[in-house]
């Protein structure tokens, strides 16, 4: 009996305690229900809600021509909520529908698309937000919405449109470094950097809703429209960009160079019409990767000027003074600083600047501010050389001109720093201080956008920036213009000179160690930087090409004048504005005698036509020169070439006579540079194939 009570009392104790439990669990959850309850259920809600970002629509970037450089399209996305379309309109129209889209997007057959959207339809609870195509163009869209079923609107089609935007260059890598390219969750660069908050807009939002698969759906009604970004108008001239681009290139590819850039500024604003930044790739190819324009390096030759700047304006030269070379080699403390061409000796100064004399230049930095440093320092940094040029594009870097405070100061440092280096300057830099000489002393701030726009109206201009209003006086400036055209007449660049027009400039050459590189390695950095028309300046070129180590063409004549060249060609060909100088030389050429250098046939054809110049022209190939008869008549000369036998390139340029020499199977070696003085083969003799022939240029 009493095991029968223990086992009932036993019982009753594990009943009471299930009870308990269970109550306690019953209190437990109404006190999860009331107190808890609102945050649980807004995170249930939360995991199947979300707020999503509408992108606004970025600006467009135009020139000032109103060529379209970047712009924003729209991509459409399309989806179809099967649970809405009724079965007898499916029914009755799939068929219709599949024809279409077969038509549209070509990417199967009206079965395929039939058989497709019939599978989708079976399961058409589940598919509320299918996804039938991505990325449709604009009119693949406005087709899709008029096709049968979409055509009975989204609440009985069923047809979900969803519109994004893409970045597109229309001109492709043409100013790609500087115009960049936008890219969401990417790095960008060039002007859509600097303007990003201008082109951007404001983004909008709207509640999507988690749908089976993972696919969110829009919860229309929800909507916050973004407000579009603004437009901006670039001073790039698309015309001059591409004959920038593709000059730079053909030398680029010519000596395998390692990189190059050219930067073409209007002198009178200092508008940037061109920035053209090649790099050499691993497969050899040539891209924008790099805006070498504002990366700061030893300049060189064109460092020149600035040198004469400083003694000019402090009256301690004139041009015509006599300065001694010593044979272009003389020595400061222990080092020797040589010509690359030995042998000059007393000479005027403007003829030591045409001729690049290093010795004379640098023995004219020691004998006026051997002894007072600092005042030549004065004079590099009054023109600014020592800071950011303020141009409108953000990754310009840090120049550096040493002191006599700095810790590499030595005695070497002021003649070397005469003649270009142990200075580091950008390529726009030196490019902004001849500006200035062409724009008779006014030294213009280099810019690239000019306006910013709303729907088409203009809401913000940027005028051109004066940063320093005289760079000298007139004196100074006038003496400063004669040695830069002196380039182009008698000096290094003599091989430049154009019938139609007066290049002024001044050619550089320096030997590079900087990023790994050393001066073992002979890596050059030629250039050449001047402006055109001489006598009445329309715009100012820099072009600086590094090449390859152990390269054969190193010289600023030879690797970037020639860029120079094309480029000032194209542009003056091209300006019906300038033809009366040239049609005045056709006058001229009545009282004395035309000499031009012989060149390609067909490129003179088209400068002739472009400029007015009435010449009678011959063929559309081959070898040419203008000439004047005894008539005092401008006329094209035909120059015969003879297969097989070798062709007299003594005038021509040194371009013009490498391609001749090397279609006939001939070797080319030159030596100096401009245009070519003699051949080591004489014209008239027999080809032999592979042989090679030098050419002494000069």
């Amino acid at each position: 009996m009493d095991v029968k009570k223990d086992i009932r009392f036993r019982v009753y104790i594990a009943f009471t305690c299930v009870c308990l439990f269970g109550i306690a669990i019953i209190v437990k959850a109404a006190m999860v229900q009331v107190k808890e309850g609102p945050e649980l259920i807004k995170a249930a809600k939360n995991m199947h809600m979300r707020n999503a970002t509408l992108l606004a629509e970025r600006g467009n970037i135009y020139t000032e021509q109103g060529d379209l450089l970047c712009s924003t399209i729209p991509k459409f996305d399309a989806h179809v909520d099967f649970s809405v379309i009724d079965e007898e309109l499916f029914q009755d129209e799939v068929k219709g529908l599949s024809d279409s889209l077969a038509k549209l997007f070509g990417d199967r057959t009206s079965r395929g698309y039939e058989k497709l959207l019939r599978s989708a339809y079976k399961n058409k609870r589940q598919n509320r937000y299918w996804l039938l195509a991505k990325s449709m163009q604009y009119h693949q869209y406005q087709e899709l919405r008029n096709f049968p079923i979409f055509n009975k609107g989204k609440n009985r089609g069923g047809l979900i449109v969803e519109s994004k935007s893409v970045r597109v260059n229309p001109y492709g890598i043409l100013a790609y470094r500087t115009v960049g390219l936008w890219r969401e969750n990417a790095k960008t660069v060039g002007l859509e950097a600097t303007f990003d908050s201008v082109l951007n807009g404001v983004s909008g939002r709207r509640l999507e809703q988690k749908m089976t698969g993972g696919l969110w759906m829009p919860i229309e009604g929800t909507e916050i429209e973004p407000v579009n970004g603004r437009d901006i108008v670039t001073t790039i001239d698309v015309g001059i960009q591409d004959i920038a681009e593709n000059s730079l290139r053909s030398i680029l590819e010519k000596y395998e160079c390692l990189y190059g850039t050219c930067v073409v500024m209007e002198v009178a604003t200092g508008k940037v019409r061109a920035l053209a930044n090649l790099g050499r790739q691993k497969d050899g190819s040539y891209w924008e990767d790099y805006n070498y324009a504002m990366m700061p390096t030893e300049p060189g030759s064109t460092f020149k000027l600035m040198t004469l700047l400083a003694l000019l304006n402090d009256k301690h030269i004139q041009i015509e003074d006599k300065v001694d070379a010593e044979g272009g080699a003389i020595r400061f403390g222990n080092l020797t600083m040589k010509d690359s061409h030995l042998g000059l000796g007393s000479l005027t100064i403007k003829d030591a600047f045409a001729h690049s004399s290093n010795a004379a230049m640098a023995k004219l930095a020691h004998q006026y501010y051997s002894k007072d440093p600092e005042q030549f320092i004065r004079h590099v940094c009054s023109v600014g050389l020592d800071k950011p040029t303020g141009i409108d594009v953000l990754g310009e870097k840090r120049t550096l001109v040493k002191t006599p405070d700095s810790k590499s100061w030595s005695k070497t440092t002021l003649p070397w720093m005469a003649t270009g280096y142990e200075v580091l300057i950008t390529p726009l830099h030196t490019c902004m201080l001849y500006n200035a000489v062409a724009n008779n002393g006014k030294m213009m701030k280099p810019y690239l956008v000019s306006e910013v726009r709303e729907y088409g109206k203009t809401i913000e201009r940027f005028s051109p920036t004066v940063v320093v209003p005289a760079i000298g006086d007139s004196s100074t400036v006038a003496q400063l213009q004669a040695c830069v055209e002196e380039v182009g007449l008698t000096g290094t660049a003599k091989g430049m000179k154009s019938p139609f027009y007066q290049i002024a400039g001044k050619t550089g050459t320096a030997q590079v160690a900087d990023k790994g590189i050393k001066y073992s390695d002979r890596v050059y950095q030629g250039s050449f930087v001047g402006y055109f028309p001489a006598d009445n300046p329309k715009y100012t070129i820099a072009v600086v090409v590094r090449t390859k180590p152990h390269s054969r063409a190193y010289y600023g004549g030879t690797v970037a004048a020639p860029v120079f060249r094309m480029i000032a060609d194209k542009v003056f060909a091209d300006n019906k504005d300038w033809s009366a100088p040239v049609d005045s030389m056709a006058e001229a050429a009545e009282e004395k005698e035309l000499i031009a250098k012989k060149a390609d046939a067909k490129a003179y054809k088209g400068l002739v036509n472009a400029i007015g110049l009435k010449v009678p022209v011959v063929g559309d190939g081959g070898m040419a020169q203008l000439t004047t008869d005894s008539s005092k008549e401008v006329k094209m000369t035909k120059m015969a070439v003879v297969e097989n036998v070798v062709p007299d390139v003594v005038g021509m340029s040194l371009r013009d006579a490498i391609f001749l020499l090397e279609q006939s199977g001939m070797k080319v070696q030159i030596d100096g540079s401009g245009d070519v003085l003699s051949q080591s083969i004489e014209a008239g003799e027999n080809i032999i194939q592979g042989r090679t022939i030098v050419l002494r240029l000069g």
